[in-house]
């Protein structure tokens, strides 16, 4: 049974490993700003073009790589290959993340002081902002037209967003915090259920 399971898996992705490291290196490539900025590349790579995932699937590994150490965008790349093909492909997809960042930054390393007085570098990496700020924001916008809306989860939503951003409260208890929230509404909807 579990054969046929594995062998159905392997039917649906027809793709090899190479191809995983490959998706995984184009995302790291083109993508500043960090992992924010990589999660609608990721969706749009593993969801939509290669169908490795489902959209819910994506949901819910974005909401374990952020509770779980490590940047999100290597955290993300490591889940989804682990879903697609297992151990291995985990390493490739994290390898293909992880390797353009450190080769442009093996690289500027050996030409730093050059690099920075470079006005057009400078110019560029402004712009660059901007248009990380628009994908952290379209992934804002992805995620929330994805996930289940009430008014619980809006209360949560606003009320860590305004913690985060006015007490300067570590991200670290945030989490834990809309965890336990979470925890506790659905042990409250299930006893509310057996009544």
């Amino acid at each position: 049974m579990k054969n046929q399971i594995q062998e159905k898996s392997e039917k649906k992705w027809k793709g090899g490993l190479l191809e995983l490291f490959w998706s995984f290196f184009k995302i790291g490539l083109f993508t500043f700003g960090g992992g924010y900025a990589m999660i609608p590349l990721i969706q749009k790579e593993a969801v939509e073009s290669k169908k490795w995932i489902s959209d819910d699937d994506i949901l819910e590994i974005i909401a374990i790589a952020e509770s779980t150490p490590g940047p999100i965008a290597i955290n993300s790349a490591t889940f989804v290959g682990y879903r697609v093909r297992g151990f291995w492909g985990s390493f490739f997809a994290t390898l293909g993340v992880v390797m353009p960042s450190f080769l442009i930054i093996l690289t500027i390393a050996f030409v730093l002081k050059e690099f920075q007085s470079i006005a057009v570098v400078k110019y560029a990496f402004w712009g660059i902002r901007a248009g990380v700020l628009a994908l952290i924001f379209k992934a804002v916008v992805n995620m929330y037209k994805k996930s289940k809306k009430n008014l619980f989860s809006h209360i949560v939503m606003f009320s860590a967003f305004f913690i985060v951003a006015f007490f300067n409260v570590n991200v670290i208890f945030v989490i834990i915090g809309c965890a336990l929230a979470g925890l506790i509404s659905a042990l409250v909807a299930e006893r509310r259920a057996k009544k």
